[in-house]
């Protein structure tokens, strides 16, 4: 017989507080720079290039680390690996803060970037084994999502009003306290967590899984600035060939870093596939509505950052009353499918919005963030209840690796879409620079005289608007496709309670006895 699994009390409740705070550091730290760029290039005077760098090598990083870091903690204790990443990313903070040459910057990002890596599938596996509970379990899976997404909108907002009072450096200074506060509470409210049985680490795959990840999410990025440039093209190349070199590396060595018998849980494969989809869908919106925000307005970047702050208000409640839903008794199949309808119902309003459509656009965010959130948060949860606990860790890697890969996917795909529709919209005539991006449009407008760049402006917004809502259309019936995929693919699956006896004696730690 299976034991009852044991109910979180305050201390697990408490330990999930203290998780959340290098999550939404780690989220935060996507976009932090937003509104520091300025005053850094004023201060540093980087080139082109290390301005680029500046802002990508701690996604970079994050993205080519993540399974590595995943499977260091299985082996060598989840805790024990988050409080060295908070360690290291406090550090890396102080030294980006104080960094007096865009080199060091762009070093300090990196290990920013490699704490980012241990924190984030090391907090998600620990929210796995200290709530073995499903309903506690579903509960703070969906409050580990809401501040995830969150934390990325939050992240420009306390830029744009740090820039404003203190010097650039305040950006990062700000993790310290909540780091600090990990490092004293951390070993006194988090349990230790690891697989008993790990088998040698398999040093190949490191380099392997990151030469299949980097070159991908790297190329993917790139498209939508710079279009199908035959130097992507071959990024994405190499990343795929490595990646298939990985995939075959981990089928045939004796102690992979991402075992295959992870696919066999009932319902993982699903879960990843799916939440890959919701990624590319979260991402591929913020493609356009920053820029149709500060450009198509003309809000400030404060202000649009400010404005956009509305639709979180929609993740708070979204994630909290699907789980409500399962645990009443609702199929997770027709949770997911509603999250998926209610992301593509979003994107439908955003398809409805022309070029002074404030509070329909805000609206579409607040609905599209709703429905993506509801989709995560389950999914989550059923990729983490399907992978045996010793596999945590890796199980929650993998969970992140698709999410980025899915949101570069998202930036990419409908990033194109929208920038081929621009410039199909943009009149013939236009100077090349305003062909290109609505950016180039509006520099070339604003040197031009009178109603000359009035109209040069006009059809630039509208142009962009035209290719906002056919990428929206686009995502729009991606979405309802992976509503088909989720009615048809989760419909059947059942997760059963896993055995707790790793590490015998402790609650937060279950077997590996399989699913």
């Amino acid at each position: 017989m299976t034991p009852n699994p044991t109910r979180a009390g305050r201390r697990e409740w408490t330990a999930l507080t203290v998780l959340m705070l290098p999550l939404l550091l780690v989220s935060m730290d996507v976009s932090v720079l937003y509104f520091a760029i300025p005053e850094i290039s004023a201060d540093l005077d980087p080139s082109g290039t290390q301005q680029l760098w500046i802002f990508d090598i701690y996604g970079f990083v994050l993205a080519g680390l993540l399974m590595t870091m995943g499977a260091v903690g299985d082996r060598f204790g989840r805790r024990r690996l988050l409080l060295l990443g908070a360690a290291a990313f406090g550090a890396a903070s102080l030294l980006a803060a104080y960094a007096h040459t865009a080199e060091t910057l762009i070093a300090a990002r990196a290990i920013l970037g490699i704490g980012g890596a241990t924190l984030m599938p090391s907090t998600m596996a620990l929210v796995r084994t200290m709530f073995t509970d499903p309903s506690q379990r579903a509960k703070a899976i969906g409050l580990w999502s809401g501040v995830m997404t969150a934390g990325i909108a939050l992240g420009s907002v306390l830029s744009g009003v740090l820039v404003e009072h203190f010097w650039w450096g305040s950006v990062f200074l700000v993790n310290l306290p909540a780091m600090a506060l990990l490092l004293v509470l951390g070993p006194l409210l988090l349990p230790e967590s690891r697989n008993p049985s790990p088998g040698r680490f398999d040093l190949l795959s490191v380099p392997l899984s990151m030469a299949a990840v980097l070159p991908v999410v790297y190329g993917l990025k790139e498209l939508p600035s710079e279009g199908w440039n035959v130097r992507y093209i071959v990024s994405i190349t190499v990343g795929l060939l490595f990646a298939a070199l990985f995939v075959h590396r981990q089928r045939t060595a004796a102690s992979p870093m991402i075992p295959p018998a992870l696919f066999r849980g009932h319902g993982f494969t699903p879960a990843l596939v799916l939440n890959t989809l919701s990624a590319f869908g979260m991402m591929g919106s913020a493609y356009f509505t920053t820029q149709y925000l500060q450009s198509v307005l003309g809000k400030s970047a404060l202000e649009a950052a400010l404005w956009s702050l509305l639709p979180s208000v929609l993740i708070g409640v979204a994630a909290p009353v699907a789980a409500q839903l399962v645990q009443r008794g609702v199929e997770r199949a027709y949770v997911v499918t509603a999250g998926f309808g209610t992301a593509a119902a979003g994107y439908g309003l955003l398809a409805l919005s022309g070029t002074d459509s404030l509070w329909l656009v805000l609206a579409a965010c607040g609905v599209l963030a709703a429905g993506i959130v509801v989709v995560m948060s389950q999914l989550t949860d059923l990729a983490l209840s399907s992978a045996p606990v010793e596999r945590a860790g890796s199980a929650s890697s993998l969970l992140e690796t698709g999410t980025e890969f899915g949101g570069a996917m998202g930036m990419a795909a409908l990033g194109s879409i929208g920038t081929a529709l621009y410039r199909h919209g943009m009149p013939s005539d236009a100077p090349e620079p305003a062909r290109e991006t609505l950016g180039g449009a509006l520099a070339v407008a604003a040197e031009l005289p009178g109603r000359a760049g009035d109209a040069l402006a006009l059809a630039a917004r509208e142009a962009f608007t035209d290719g906002m809502r056919g990428a929206s259309v686009a995502a729009a019936l991606l979405l309802l496709g992976a509503a088909g995929l989720a009615a048809l693919g989760l419909r059947h699956i059942r997760v059963r309670p896993q055995v707790d006896t790793e590490n015998a004696g402790q609650a937060d730690r279950l077997s590996p006895s399989g699913v």
